[in-house]
């Protein structure tokens, strides 16, 4: 099962949050990603733990200003990213592009989207894998697991009818190991989440209780 906690803008310390994961990663054998603002990459990947940027642009080298480009991102130390997030949204020929910037330079993707139908388009681009995300309850701590189960079980099933090598991640709501453990029982090979851990006053305790049922 892959955690990947994501710092969006909140004020919380990035390096505090990332040491925190990778103590609890190591510690449990659980993989735990932590993906920071652009700006704080380098910084989050010098802690050891895994590094996600949580979005490159769908450009190449140029004039391309305000852009994250793909290479910048691997250079600070990102293993993957993050791409279409709800708060993030990219036009379709946007996320192929900025799938193949993330080809070009090695990161592994999550393409992000609200339904089953999105998730089986997004399949069909070949990203590493799709996340579905009800952006109603995002931040609401309402898992979309218990919320509409319905709507992970028909994204697994999306993905697998489109490409069964994409990888299905459950995200919105998320916060607690009985939520993680309900995903997984959905058929989700991973989760994503943000205010459960990037808010939490104790990061640590926040992801051990997290993961505490797969450990």
């Amino acid at each position: 099962m892959f955690v990947l906690v994501n710092l969006k803008a909140y004020p919380c310390d990035p390096v505090e949050v990332a040491t925190a994961a990778h103590e609890v990663s190591e510690s449990t054998g659980v993989r735990i990603a932590i993906a920071p603002q652009a700006t704080q990459l380098s910084a989050v990947a010098e802690t050891g733990v895994e590094t996600w940027a949580q979005h490159v642009s769908p450009v190449e080298h140029g004039s391309h200003t305000g852009s994250t480009l793909a290479e910048a991102a691997a250079d600070a130390g990102a293993v993957g990213t993050l791409l279409n997030h709800s708060e993030n949204r990219l036009k379709l020929a946007d996320i192929d592009a900025s799938l193949t910037a993330a080809e070009r330079t090695g990161l592994e993707t999550i393409v992000c989207a609200n339904n089953p139908d999105q998730i089986g388009a997004a399949a069909a681009l070949g990203p590493d894998a799709v996340a579905v995300e009800p952006p109603e309850l995002i931040g609401t701590g309402t898992p979309v697991s218990k919320a509409d189960p319905d709507v992970v079980r028909d994204a697994v099933d999306a993905a697998a009818a489109v490409d069964d090598s994409v990888d299905v991640l459950c995200g919105a709501g998320i916060s607690t190991g009985e939520d993680l453990d309900a995903a997984g029982d959905l058929g989700a090979e991973g989760v994503l989440l943000a205010s459960g851990v990037a808010k939490a006053e104790d990061p640590k305790e926040a992801l051990e209780d997290l993961v505490e049922p797969i450990a």
